[in-house]
């Protein structure tokens, strides 16, 4: 049989394979010196300090006499705790999210007028430039909603008339314009999406102004633009939960690694988006509903503590699910006791559990929650692991029938906030380019002419 093409490209593919790792790998103990920061992170796990910020703080232990001591876990956005945030829309039965982008651009809370002012303007923005649908989003559709929402922030720079200064103008001119479009440029590329690769019918419905980006987005990604008030609320607050977490966050830091260069907004912000869609980071609520689904395939009672007891442990000794040995959802790299954020959505996805019928599975994600530090602490030796916000929030949208993969395009959508802050405070406040150290470990050779290798 001839060789196609493909397979000789394959076959030398494969052979570069083994030539990289014969010559350039680094064996895992190389990095226990104690001078090599792997991931940022002090030997203890807490995070290298690289820069300072007035955008968040997030709390998850007390260190004492250079020992960590567990504590619960409290999140604040410009120095105000996001649950009094989530307390006051509850009790005012209003929607957030667009106060929390205001607190997080501006560093204050906004007077009536001044949201009211916010909200117009950026329901009037949601429409993209003329021709960008068409250009952009369909003429190269993408299987995956993330990838195709990098590029075409990225697209964002050729709409632009001033692309690349860096003000302090310019910088909230586009923040603004970015809270603005990103959601409808998910909706349109999820449209895309399912058109080109899932044959559906082409629907796209136009962004409303009046309407909040809550209520706007089930409106786009919605054949019928039909929600319930309820439906909005529960998106609403996991907007509200994810704008923002700190500088120190993968996405974030990346935010602020491309700042720093004084690049334009877009290539800094495209960069964030790549990072969020990995599965260490935003990508992670999307793998807990797969775990889930697995319990569910393999256990005959998703409510019965002891089935769910020993599937967990089969998940830590990677013989179920995708065998990575991860109980996805559970476990923070700050978060000790409790992470704020699943105990907010908690609540409601309880509520919106019984609302759609799902009790049941809510139970079972409960059960995780119970169950899974307990046989971490008698396989460790350690007594804390908590429930983190991707536990609940996949279930949420799950609950709310929004597809898979636009989990993380969600969170995107809720982060542009926090990456936008963060910009602005690394770019104007800060001005020095982000540059750490890496140790060179590779031994001297001689370079040997061709004719002698």
């Amino acid at each position: 049989m001839k060789r196609t093409e493909q397979d000789m490209y394959a076959e030398a593919f494969r052979k570069w394979t083994n030539v990289i790792e014969d010559n350039t790998s680094i064996p895992a103990e190389a990095y226990k010196n104690d001078r090599v920061k792997r991931g940022l992170r002090n030997s203890d796990g807490t995070g290298v300090l690289a820069g300072l910020t007035k955008v968040c703080q997030v709390h998850g232990y007390i260190m004492y006499e250079d020992e960590k001591i567990p504590d619960d876990g409290k999140l604040t956005y410009r120095g105000i705790d996001v649950s009094e945030i989530v307390g006051a829309c509850e009790k005012e039965n209003r929607f957030g999210y667009e106060e929390t982008c205001y607190l997080l651009l501006f560093g204050k809370l906004p007077t009536k007028s001044e949201l009211e002012d916010f909200k117009k303007l950026v329901g009037k923005m949601r429409v993209l430039p003329d021709g960008f649908l068409e250009d952009v989003i369909m003429y190269s559709p993408s299987n995956n909603v993330m990838n195709k929402l990098a590029r075409s922030v990225l697209a964002m720079y050729s709409y632009d008339n001033d692309p690349d200064s860096i003000d302090l103008y310019n910088l909230i001119r586009q923040s603004i314009l970015l809270f603005s479009q990103v959601p409808t440029m998910v909706a349109y590329a999820y449209q895309a999406k399912c058109h080109y690769f899932d044959n559906k019918s082409l629907i796209i419905h136009n962004p409303r102004p009046d309407l909040s980006t809550a209520e706007n987005l089930l409106h786009m990604i919605r054949p019928d633009n039909s929600f319930t008030d309820l439906e909005a609320k529960v998106l609403d607050l996991a907007l509200i939960l994810h704008a923002e977490h700190g500088g120190g966050n993968n996405s974030t830091f990346t935010t602020r690694v491309v700042s720093s260069s004084d690049t334009d907004t877009y290539s800094a912000i495209s960069a964030a988006i790549g990072s969020l869609k990995g599965p260490k980071h935003g990508g992670a609520n999307a793998k807990v509903v797969g775990m889930v689904e697995d319990f569910k395939e393999n256990l005959t009672d998703i409510t019965d503590k002891d089935q769910v007891a020993r599937h967990i442990e089969k998940v830590f000794n990677r013989e179920a699910f995708d065998k990575s040995g991860l109980v996805y959802g559970m476990g923070h790299a700050l978060y000790t006791k409790s992470d704020p954020r699943a105990v907010a959505l908690k609540r409601k996805a309880e509520e919106l559990a019984y609302a759609t019928g799902n009790m049941d599975e809510f139970k079972l994600y409960n059960l995780i929650e119970e169950l899974t530090p307990e046989i971490f602490t008698s396989r460790k030796g350690r007594s804390y692991i908590c429930a983190n916000v991707d536990l609940y929030s996949g279930f949420v949208y799950k609950c709310l029938n929004i597809p898979t993969e636009l989990y993380t395009p969600l969170f995107a959508i809720a982060r542009m906030a926090g990456w936008c802050a963060h910009r602005i405070e690394e770019v104007v406040y800060d001005g020095k380019i982000i540059r750490p150290a890496y140790k060179h470990v590779c031994k001297n050779g001689i370079y040997v002419p061709m004719n002698e290798r």
